[in-house]
């Protein structure tokens, strides 16, 4: 499952979505906002997209994990908008059989999608300033 969303990420039901008595492991990685980046003080983050764009490349890559690792669930959502410290940006749920490949494929995405994805972040400094990060740059 791939979701674009401007409402805080529920990880129960992103979890829930990829439940299966065949699976061994289940992986969730939450990415979170900090309050700090390179020693600058974080005030909030935002994230903008192109939906269509970023669906399709996101859908892409779900598929590439499914061909690469025997997964029996995979769930990715990522929040757009405004996002405050502690508010998680990005949910990605991977259940297999067994905990090495759930692992893998998890690692794998999150590496993935900051990577290609065209969702972009902006950083709101808590000095009032702001700075757009380039994906694939940001490798923090």
């Amino acid at each position: 499952m791939i979701s674009l969303t401007t409402s805080p990420i529920d990880a129960s039901s992103v979890l829930a979505g990829v439940a299966s008595y065949d699976a061994g492991a289940v992986v969730l990685f939450l990415g979170t906002t900090r309050e700090f980046t390179k020693g600058r003080r974080t005030a909030s983050l935002d994230y903008e997209c192109y939906p269509e764009m970023a669906e399709k490349k996101l859908a892409e890559l779900e598929a590439e994990a499914r061909r690469r690792w025997p997964l029996i669930g995979c769930s990715i959502v990522h929040r757009l908008g405004h996002l405050e410290l502690g508010e998680a940006s990005i949910a990605i749920v991977v259940s297999s059989p067994h905990r090495q490949d759930a692992f893998a494929a998890g690692q794998w995405l999150i590496d993935t999608i900051k990577e290609v994805v065209p969702i972009w972040k902006c950083e709101n400094w808590a000095d009032g300033t702001r700075e757009w990060v380039h994906p694939g740059l940001d490798n923090q």
